[in-house]
């Protein structure tokens, strides 16, 4: 990846924990079994390798013979497995369950929940993209009523190098990748200030990387500034969509440059989540 620090490691780590979840009121009363059954869980999910009961009965600090039943439990349901060697690990119903949450969770229909409920910076046009080749294709869209001679539209294509969007994604994507499409010829510039060499972009791409967000300064359109931050689900390393905020220039000022920025990442973030994913492009 662009910057390997935050790929390859286990996203099982940032899973909240039985006992987080249940520390809201709102919940409602915590079964103490089901915490249990979930803390077992998480500890399986965090390690590399398949774990022997002692192990577990430490890590839970639970006793043994309620650890036992737990696993007993969980294996019955397919939720772990017991190995040979007496070691357990994750099941295959574990799969199915996250087929079955990824199957009915879908970026687009996140953005438009959040779109309605709760109508982050009006005055701005905020976009979600997925990433086509070397394009984005715009899959959400809520233009602000602010106008400034460009709306979006879902179905609208544009070079993934100079929007915010796509840059937002192809830094989840390895730098072979991009070099891959600017050998294809397949990037291109719709203003002066576009970056259609891939050296140029590579280094921007490692500070999308760090800071979470990316920016498209007048490169798709001279006037505008687009803000974009990536979007990840659980299903892989890579972000499956972007969201992006568009700017006038003309009336931009620092404090709502930040804005923009909070509220991209924000917004990618509750997507991210809510596809079980990880958040700000870090792990």
């Amino acid at each position: 990846m662009i910057d390997t620090r935050f790929v390859g490691k286990s996203r099982t780590s940032s899973w909240p924990h039985a006992a987080d979840r249940a520390s809201s009121p709102s919940r409602g009363a915590m079964v103490p079994a089901v915490a249990r059954a979930a803390q077992l869980l998480n500890t399986l999910a965090a390690t590399e390798r398949p774990l022997p009961l002692t192990a577990l009965v430490k890590t839970l600090a639970l006793p043994k013979s309620t650890v036992h039943g737990l696993c007993v439990t969980l294996a019955h349901a397919g939720l772990i497995e017991r190995l040979d060697n007496g070691a357990y690990q994750l099941g295959t119903r574990v799969m199915d369950l996250a087929n079955a949450y990824m199957s009915r969770t879908d970026p687009a229909a996140e953005f438009q929940a959040i779109m309605k409920a709760e109508a982050p910076m009006p005055e701005e046009s905020i976009v979600l993209s997925v990433l086509d080749g070397a394009d984005i294709v715009y899959v959400g869209c809520r233009n602000g009523t602010r106008t400034f001679g460009f709306n979006f539209r879902i179905g609208m294509r544009l070079p993934a190098n100079c929007t915010a969007s796509g840059k937002a994604m192809l830094s989840s994507r390895s730098a072979q990748y991009v070099m891959d499409l600017e050998s294809g010829r397949a990037f291109y510039s719709l203003t002066r200030k576009s970056i259609a060499r891939a050296e140029p972009l590579l280094k921007q791409l490692g500070k999308v990387v760090l800071q979470g967000y990316a920016v498209d300064d007048e490169e798709t359109r001279l006037g505008m500034m687009c803000i974009g931050a990536p979007i990840f689900s659980a299903a892989s390393a890579e972000a499956v969509a972007a969201v992006a905020i568009s700017l006038s220039k003309a009336t931009l000022d620092p404090e709502r440059k930040a804005l923009a920025i909070e509220t991209a990442r924000r917004l990618a973030s509750e997507i991210s989540s809510r596809l079980g994913g990880r958040a700000g492009g870090r792990l």
